[in-house]
């Protein structure tokens, strides 16, 4: 008798994501072990367990969580990659923690090319070995053809509160002042400049960095530092209106002192955006006591990611809480809490 023979596995190119590189067979453990493995290679992952065995961090735990859905996943300065990496150690650093260990996973499209992957997890290697800090753990999923935009990552990151951070809306006073640490809008206008074909000019890039060596700078310098975040999706204005909420003062800010680049803001008038509502990915805002901010300025400025910071504002006791602007021309206008993003899957 004549049986029909068929081929169990598909027969598909080896060098595009199958459906099978997400169902925990054969697939997976080889994606695993060549193409993750072999890039994020510790002594926590390698056990490839379904948990990492941390040792005793020596202090207080401060976790986070971030997801990355950019497009397109490669830009000006950066990548889908990178970008997850400095998104959860800026999520940590801005706590007042010390990153240390993260945790990668990887939600990809059936049909996404090898050498993309490869690519992302290159930067994310190098992105993660720059910043010190290791890939522990993780998880990786394929979603059928035309359920994703090609890749997603979504990270976890732990790190050890540093001794005497006590960061928070909480310890904002009147009178203390509002840092940024540099230039504001450049990853969400590279973002755009990408994706619809505009042109900007070179040196409109992402900003995209990891701010844990700066902001341990700041901290150890004993400036009194009482609130601190990354400026990412919503801007500036969206930090302080999450400031004004929490602290229940006014954020009062000069038009003139915020820090722009030629480039960005002629991005912006060119399309009718607000630099304070457009994203970044390597800047942050923090609010210092009156008598430390020339310092912290200072210190920001002595550091290569710091160059451009400045006090661009102050907190009031002026009722009721808003996000206030002063104009050059010593008006005032209300800066309006972002209803929406002007660019979606920026991070």
């Amino acid at each position: 008798m004549n049986l029909p023979l068929f081929c169990p596995i598909p027969i598909s190119d080896p060098e595009r994501i199958q459906l099978a590189h997400g169902e925990g067979a054969r697939l997976t453990r080889r994606l695993i072990r060549e193409e993750l493995l072999a890039a994020f290679s510790n002594p926590f992952l390698a056990p490839l367990a379904d948990a990492a065995t941390l040792p005793d961090l020596g202090g207080r735990l401060v976790m986070t969580t971030d997801s990355s859905v950019v497009s397109p996943l490669f830009f000006p300065g950066g990548d889908i990659g990178s970008l997850a990496i400095h998104g959860a150690i800026n999520d940590l650093a801005v706590s007042g923690a010390e990153p240390m260990y993260l945790s990668v996973a990887l939600i990809l499209e059936e049909g996404l090319p090898m050498e993309t992957l490869r690519r992302v997890i290159r930067s994310m290697k190098d992105a993660a070995q720059a910043c010190g800090v290791s890939i522990v753990t993780g998880d990786t999923k394929v979603v059928p053809h035309g359920e994703a935009d090609q890749l997603f990552i979504c990270t976890t990151g732990i790190g050890r509160l540093r001794p005497g951070a006590d960061l928070g809306a909480h310890r904002v006073r009147p009178g203390d002042r509002i840092l940024v640490s540099g230039t504001l809008g450049d990853h969400g206008l590279a973002i755009l400049g990408s994706r619809e074909g505009l042109e900007f000019g070179d040196q409109l890039c992402s900003d995209s960095a990891p701010l844990h060596h700066l902001i341990a700078v700041l901290l150890s310098s004993g400036a009194n530092v009482r609130f601190m975040r990354d400026a990412t999706r919503g801007g500036v204005a969206a930090v302080l209106h999450e400031l004004v909420e929490q602290s229940g003062l006014t954020a009062r800010l000069y038009e003139t002192a915020l820090p722009v680049s030629p480039a960005a803001r002629g991005a912006c008038e060119l399309l009718g955006l607000d630099p304070l509502h457009i994203a970044n990915e390597g800047k942050l805002v923090a609010v210092v006591a009156e008598e430390s901010a020339d310092a912290a300025v200072a210190i920001l400025q002595s550091h290569p990611l710091g160059i451009h910071a400045a006090v661009i504002g102050e907190a009031t006791s002026a009722l009721p809480p808003q996000v206030l602007i002063t104009n050059p021309f010593g008006q005032l206008r209300v800066i309006d809490e972002p209803s929406g993003a002007p660019l979606p899957r920026i991070c």
